[in-house]
């Protein structure tokens, strides 16, 4: 069963961020079911899900909750479009969001996936300046961000191995250096790299005076740059920047918000607000499509008017605010309460201790942490930082041996993590540590062999 449905997957499908011809050697893994934070392929054999599935699991698969409310959902109203027409868990949902939210942001426009969210972003904010009779087209964005794959979100990424092939179709935003504190001078604490990287931010917002519509960054992570951190305060000068240089900020905590950084968004770690709020992934425990773009009042007034102004917001997607989307996300916000926050730190130390044994490990160059976020770097020469050659593929080696032991840690290039759903288990956060350190070691001697 297993194989057969390996051979059709192969012979008609195309898989996401995938070089093809490695299913040549390491076939896709066709998956059953699942249950918790457990999937289970058509012979029975178990891999714990330890990136929840892109990101986007919270409490585990097919929790009961969410999919009874589902259910009862799609007995009701599967889908109606929401331009001239609404229905409740769309609204519901909108009032929870705004209610959560960091201060001050009071609409809600949804849209169908994470990049589709950072779109919409983008153009209110250039939009919102051309209403008030300004021309701001330059964005700025970090080094080693990650904004999405269409156009205007992979404008503002700045990874090469997505970026590079389609430079010539980008726009060109100003690139800020990252307060990544991996990055930092020998000694150099979180703080001070992200003071010293404020500063350089500073001298950009100062150049490109009124030619910038808004500032866009990851609080406090930059996920699929290889889970690098930076320390709140660079938030909280950013925002600070922002409101000098009549700039707009863009928060996009499509990977972090909900929880996954120790408190139920980001930003409340530096105590700021953004213009722009971007959520997806964990917005609907990783149930179905949605992003919801949460904004502040006076900037939707802006785009408010007779239809002759042309101010109108003319921006859609044909299953904007799904009603069963909407629903998956409103069973999963109540799911997620203060108790679920104060297990999760717990669990976020139950995940250091259960790899406390690899920072002696002569090829982890750092591990490091923010709630529900781990991620173990892996480096030729970790005195220097100096990395494997990328031939070597170390990371995809120990992603391969982790698999083979029943454990799914998918690499960003030679970085190792954990970002499981918050309903793992102590006993089986520290087995994955066994299988992270055991992996770790076979890719590198398998790397040393090859």
């Amino acid at each position: 069963m297993q194989e057969e449905w390996i051979r059709r997957d192969l012979a008609v499908l195309w898989h996401p961020c995938t070089q093809m011809h490695d299913h040549e050697l390491a076939p896709p893994i066709p998956i059953r079911s699942g249950r918790g934070v457990w999937l289970e392929d058509f012979t029975g054999r178990r891999y714990l899900d330890a990136i929840s599935s892109w990101w986007t699991n919270l409490f585990g698969h097919c929790h009961p909750h969410i999919v009874a409310r589902v259910q009862e959902q799609a007995a009701r109203l599967e889908h109606v479009l929401l331009a001239g027409f609404s229905h409740a868990p769309a609204i519901e949902l909108a009032e929870r969001l705004v209610a959560i939210a960091p201060p001050g942001l009071e609409r809600v426009f949804y849209a169908d996936n994470g990049s589709s969210a950072i779109e919409v972003a983008l153009k209110m904010s250039f939009h919102y300046w051309r209403n008030l009779g300004e021309h701001r087209p330059r964005f700025v964005a970090l080094e080693n961000g990650y904004h999405g794959e269409t156009l205007g979100a992979l404008s503002l990424t700045d990874v090469p191995l997505y970026r590079k092939t389609y430079e010539p179709l980008l726009l060109k935003p100003l690139f800020a250096p990252s307060p990544d504190a991996y990055q930092g001078e020998p000694g150099e604490s979180a703080e001070s790299v992200a003071m010293r990287r404020l500063g350089e931010m500073a001298e950009i917002l100062a150049r490109h005076e009124g030619e910038v519509a808004a500032v866009i960054v990851e609080p406090l992570v930059q996920c699929a740059g290889g889970m690098r951190m930076y320390h709140p305060s660079y938030l909280a000068g950013l925002r600070r920047l922002c409101d000098q240089h009549r700039v707009h900020l863009i928060a996009d905590e499509i990977a972090v918000g909900f929880g996954r950084t120790g408190t139920l968004f980001a930003c409340e770690q530096a105590g700021i607000s953004p213009d722009f709020l971007c959520l997806s992934k964990g917005l609907t425990g990783g149930w179905l499509p949605l992003a919801a773009v949460l904004t502040r009042e006076a900037i939707y007034r802006a785009f408010y008017g007779e239809w002759r102004l042309g101010k109108a917001f003319l921006h859609s997607h044909s299953y904007t605010g799904n009603p069963l989307a909407c629903t998956a996300a409103l069973a999963t916000l109540e799911l997620l309460d203060a108790s679920v926050l104060s297990a999760n730190r717990q669990k976020a130390a139950s995940m250091a201790a259960a790899v406390d044994a690899l920072r002696d490990h002569p090829h982890v160059a750092e591990i490091r942490q923010t709630g529900m976020i781990l991620a173990i770097e892996l480096a030729a020469d970790p005195a220097s930082k100096r990395p494997f050659p990328p031939g070597e593929r170390r990371g995809r080696r120990a992603y391969l041996a982790a698999l083979e032991k029943g454990a799914i840690l998918r690499p960003l290039g030679d970085v190792i993590y954990f970002m499981p759903p918050y309903v793992i288990e102590d006993e089986e956060i520290a087995w994955l540590g066994r299988v992270a350190k055991e992996a770790i070691v076979q890719a590198v001697a398998d790397g040393a062999r090859s």
